[in-house]
């Protein structure tokens, strides 16, 4: 169990935290969520004890044990992977060390001897004799294959650092597991898998994600962090969001209902002070009217940008053909004569055994890479856009987001493109902040503008939520449903996935590709049988 007491965190003049009170219990799996730079991840690192609260204290059950899910996997470059994974349980990885050391000896004294008996019964009773199985079973439910088991950390695919990193996480079942964004890079069954292992884990979990649908599948309760307090609610996410809606609601009409009261006792007081023999009933109404309060109705701090694909000109029936395409990449076919036709109304995930292939699938269909092999065609009418999941090439320049937008759209009102970015969420002097020091998600959130104003009526999205926050992936997620033209998109999000793609076509290792023809949901839904 871990106890927050009145803990606040300042960095200089800004506060992050004030006065939060929260307990996180066993068994349950708490979602941790707010606005961009809410401080999600900052305060992981106070309950992991890696920053100092301000005041307050964060106290855990004695002789708990915590584990992080890490970020940096450079810093175990020449650990064998079987190790970093049993690392994540400290004390047997150091007892396991200090054994070695003791065995290594040619000959030890009887101190050492004393000594060794002490870690051979600490080394029993923290189950080490089973602990390179269970790491390696970890492995391999996270898609590492064995192959890799015993290879150093430098040796091995960067992608598959980061599973062994969470595999850390996991090892040892321990008491209290903190996770920062679990999903990132996880492939569909890496996070089913993860999804029943958490929904089965006893102990107390605390996730921060951007991933709605596994957020959906397991938590227990959501940690809201709004204007530097942490509200608990009892719930998944989809629960919590109605809730918080319903309660805004309420708000509102029970304050609509006690202001026409306001107004009626005013009226009443109004009329009637100056009559004698209404004084009475006028003086009563007076005090019930100071007796009325109105509830404080806060806005939250998140913000939902506005996010709406218009057409400009439809589509005719010739939309898409891909016949026969073919391209190496250093001697290996990425695509292997992969052909598909898109059709009116199509929205189509891509899925990829190979991450690469979706890329360059996408960079060719839009000119940016040549290919080998093949055809693909484009409807006379059609006007594609393209959101690359590397831009970093757009932000290349000084110009500020207001010129760079400009750059691309003949509008020369400035009140017309302020208002455009203000429901981007770039308000005020924001929009003069140069776009080469932007963030991850202002980056995105200027591209996604960019596509708007373009109105294509075909879009190919890479990877469209990465770096966006869960209000601007909501928000897309909406665009997109409502788009009206055709999509090629590939994403991690589940619920984005299931609720626009119609069809999944899947391009597997050699480079072929499986066309699906089914919605996400029921392509899932087969996937697990």
């Amino acid at each position: 169990m871990i106890q927050v007491n009145n803990v606040s965190l300042k960095f200089g003049k800004r506060t992050l935290f004030e006065d939060v009170n929260i307990k996180f219990t066993n068994g349950n799996c708490y979602g941790l969520i707010g606005a961009n730079g809410s401080g999600k991840s900052t305060f992981l690192k106070l309950l992991s004890g890696e920053l100092e609260t301000t005041t307050g204290e964060i106290v855990i059950t004695k002789g708990e044990r915590l584990s992080i899910l890490k970020q940096d996997h450079y810093q175990y470059d020449d650990k064998r992977v079987i190790d970093v994974v049993i690392m994540g349980n400290s004390k047997l990885y150091e007892i396991m060390e200090e054994k070695d050391k003791i065995y290594s000896q040619t000959e030890f004294s009887e101190e050492d001897g004393m000594k060794l008996a002490n870690l051979e019964a600490e080394f029993l009773e923290l189950d080490g004799w089973n602990a390179e199985p269970d790491a390696a079973q970890l492995l391999n439910n996270l898609g590492i294959a064995e192959e890799f088991h015993y290879m150093t950390m430098r040796e091995i695919p960067v992608k598959l650092r980061v599973k062994v990193l969470l595999a850390q996480a996991l090892f040892g079942n321990p008491d209290i597991l903190l996770l920062d964004e679990p999903t990132n890079s996880l492939d569909v069954e890496a996070i089913r898998w993860l999804e029943e292992f958490l929904i089965n884990f006893n102990n107390t979990i605390i996730i921060v994600s951007h991933d709605r649908h596994f957020l959906n599948k397991v938590c227990t309760h959501i940690a809201d962090i709004d204007y530097s307090k942490i509200k608990l609610y009892v719930g998944n996410y989809d629960f919590w969001y109605e809730s918080s809606e319903l309660l805004q609601k309420q708000m509102r009409e029970s304050n609509k209902k006690k202001e026409e009261k306001i107004k009626e006792l005013q009226a009443f007081i109004a009329r009637f002070s100056a009559n004698a023999s209404k004084s009475k009933q006028a003086t009563s109404r007076k005090k019930m009217l100071e007796k009325i309060e109105l509830d404080e109705i806060v806005p939250s701090s998140r913000k939902y940008p506005y996010i709406d694909f218009k057409i400009e000109k439809p589509a005719g029936k010739e939309i898409l053909k891909v016949e026969n395409l073919t391209k190496e990449v250093d001697g290996k076919k990425i695509l292997n004569k992969i052909s598909f036709t898109v059709l009116k109304g199509d929205k189509i995930c891509f899925l990829a055994e190979n991450d690469m292939a979706k890329t360059v699938l996408f960079n060719i269909l839009m000119g940016k890479e040549k290919y080998d092999r093949g055809t693909f065609e484009w409807g006379k009418t059609i006007i594609p856009c393209y959101l690359p999941q590397d831009n970093n090439e757009y932000f290349e320049t000084t110009k500020n987001i207001m010129e760079w937008i400009g750059q691309f759209y003949d509008i020369k009102d400035e009140t017309i493109l302020r208002g455009f970015l203000g429901r981007m969420l770039f308000s005020g002097e924001d929009v003069f902040k140069k776009v080469n020091i932007l963030s991850g998600g202002e980056k995105a959130r200027c591209m996604l503008s960019k596509i708007m104003l373009e109105q294509p009526n075909f879009l190919i999205l890479d990877e469209p939520t990465n770096h966006l926050d869960l209000e601007s992936i909501t928000s897309l997620n909406k665009g997109l449903c409502n788009f009206q033209g055709e999509i090629l998109f590939t994403s991690r999000d589940y619920e984005l996935n299931s609720t626009v793609a119609n069809r999944v076509i899947e391009i597997k290792e050699d480079g072929t590709i499986i066309d699906r023809n089914i919605p996400y949901e029921e392509y899932i839904e087969k996937a697990k049988k």
